[in-house]
């Protein structure tokens, strides 16, 4: 089920800083330091703009946020990019937000040069759902690195190539 209502923009604005806060530590999946990571990256770009290399796309309704992507491209490749954070409200999961904004994260990726879009999510149980979302959404795993974040909870790393904006 789409949300119609919802709608998508690239600005973030200094206001909203708690309101991604709120939204990462809601999943229940991310540890107080990840939490303060993805601030990091909201920090930096308020703080440096379209140079701190971090691009963002906010989904939204009457003022709230729902959903948020962050993505840039990964130093000293070409045509690169990481999806650094992709996260729903845990009220609305399950109800195409995801899809439609990894689908417009890909489509602004791709107008900024990207071919090939990198993700990467535990191994854990917990992030099944996770590795489920990508792989229906196109994604390749290309790797695993065993007990990556800790003892028994390995990294798992994705990837999909993407085609060039034709508009």
């Amino acid at each position: 089920m789409t949300d119609p209502a919802l709608r998508f923009r690239t600005d973030l604005r200094p206001a909203e800083r708690e309101a991604i806060r709120r939204l990462v530590d809601g999943t229940g999946f991310f540890s107080e330091e990840e939490v303060a990571i993805a601030l990091e990256l909201v920090d930096e770009r308020l703080r440096k703009g379209g140079d701190s290399g971090y691009h963002f796309l906010v989904a939204g309704q009457g003022g709230r946020i729902s959903a948020y992507a962050c993505y840039g491209p990964i130093p000293g490749t070409r045509n690169s990019f990481d999806l650094y954070w992709l996260v729903v409200d845990a009220s609305r999961q399950r109800q195409g937000i995801g899809g439609r904004l990894l689908a417009r994260s890909e489509s602004r990726m791709a107008a900024l040069g990207a071919r090939r879009v990198y993700a990467d999510t535990s191994a854990r149980p917990q992030y099944a759902p996770t590795r489920a979302f990508y792989e229906t959404s196109g994604y390749t795993r290309a790797a695993f690195l065993e007990d990556f974040y800790a003892p028994g909870d390995g990294k798992i790393i994705y990837v999909k190539e993407i085609k060039a904006d034709s508009g």
